[in-house]
């Protein structure tokens, strides 16, 4: 089983990147592969709306999607990770989950998965962005374990959110979640 954790920041190497790979750190030490993408430095653009998906396999668009895409399809689970820009998640986020999403109605790939979302902000937006990026997860028909909050941390500057010990704990736990109901499903 493999867990995939989408860095969707512009920033390699920041808070988002931080989180996601302590959250992968949780689910490895049970036992399951895991694999980090960053989104930073990639093109990704939103949908154009042109139908493509919905008769073909793939996205007529070409950029960067595609491997990822790949990625998401063959994983177990599948974390996405933003950080918060103007009380939502990055355009890169919201490029990456509008597209996979609308390329997901034929043979609905997702359904059956785990997963769920990670947050990280300064300050606020923190809850918007973190309901906004599940919304996505349960249309798709992934579950989404709980942890002991929601999967939300506070950091601005690089490393910051190493001092949130809560929101650690709350990304670990969520690990932990997501791949202990995975071992249960596959049972």
């Amino acid at each position: 089983m493999k867990a995939l954790g989408i860095v969707g920041s512009p920033r390699k190497g920041g808070n988002t990147e931080i989180l996601t790979a302590h959250c992968l750190k949780a689910i490895a030490e049970e036992g399951l592969d895991t694999e980090l993408v960053r989104l930073a430095g990639l093109n990704i653009a939103g949908c154009n709306n042109c139908n493509y998906c919905f008769e073909h396999d793939g996205c007529s668009i070409e950029d960067d999607l595609q491997p990822i895409w790949d990625k998401m399809v063959v994983a177990d689970a599948i974390i996405v990770a933003s950080p918060v820009y103007f009380g939502s998640a990055t355009s890169l986020v919201k490029a990456l989950l509008e597209r996979a999403g609308f390329m997901s109605f034929r043979g609905k790939p997702f359904r059956g998965k785990v997963g769920g979302p990670l947050v990280v902000a300064r300050r606020a937006g923190k809850n918007f962005t973190f309901v906004e990026l599940l919304h996505w997860f349960h249309i798709m028909g992934i579950i989404n374990p709980g942890s002991t909050y929601w999967n939300v941390a506070i950091g601005r500057e690089k490393g910051e959110v190493e001092k949130d010990e809560e929101g650690l704990r709350t990304a670990w736990n969520f690990g932990k979640n997501v791949a202990d109901l995975l071992k249960r499903l596959n049972r």
